[in-house]
């Protein structure tokens, strides 16, 4: 039986109500350490506020949230560098080469790192992980989309999350770059202990 301490997200009567308007209605979910899990449906529904409640960016109107052990309301820097975003809209870094940006970034994560959980990711490693490798010395602006994905989640896992958070990851790629999207994720929660937690209203993703 998987114990309290496996339990990454647990979610318990969250509201959202904008307004008089209630967008969140007494939701209830637990994620479990190593899972990958869908919030599936269209949009609308509430699914990227269900997200930055978790992630600490929205306030929520009532319920009990707690990630990593921690409420996501009142969480610190400690707390954030074991969490990964990657956004649905995409930063412009345009200027910056590729491999010199996750280079950069990971340097802020350096001071959490610990014994069980090295941090960050060696670049190099991250490049390959992501598809990038080809790439690392290319200026951002002149990446696809498709890869620009990909530069999103390098960004997400640079400081080696325990939580992975992925809003919409694969709207607007097509259906070759989606899969291989897909396989990063499984190698994330199959090599890299990582648990991740998605939205999407792609059915066959879900699945």
């Amino acid at each position: 039986m998987v114990g309290d301490s496996d339990v990454v997200v647990d979610v318990r009567g969250l509201r959202m109500r904008y307004g008089q308007t209630d967008v969140l209605d007494g939701i209830d979910f637990r994620v479990r350490r190593g899972e990958v899990i869908a919030l599936l449906g269209p949009n609308g529904v509430g699914k990227t506020t269900t997200i930055e409640i978790l992630e600490g960016f929205r306030i929520r109107s009532a319920g009990d949230v707690t990630v990593l052990g921690v409420d996501p309301a009142t969480a610190g820097e400690q707390w954030r560098a074991r969490v990964g975003i990657v956004l649905q809209s995409w930063r412009d870094h345009g200027r910056w080469r590729v491999r010199d940006l996750l280079a950069h970034l990971g340097r802020y994560y350096e001071p959490y790192s610990t014994a069980d959980r090295i941090r960050p990711v060696d670049t190099e490693e991250l490049l390959d992980l992501v598809g990038l490798a080809e790439h690392a010395g290319m200026r951002i602006q002149k990446l696809s989309g498709g890869q620009r994905r990909r530069l999103d989640v390098a960004i997400g896992i640079v400081g080696r999350p325990e939580l992975l958070f992925l809003d919409e990851p694969t709207a607007g790629l097509d259906p070759h770059a989606r899969r291989e999207f897909q396989d990063i994720v499984h190698r994330l929660a199959d090599f890299e202990e990582t648990t991740v937690l998605l939205t999407t209203h792609y059915l066959d993703e879900a699945q």
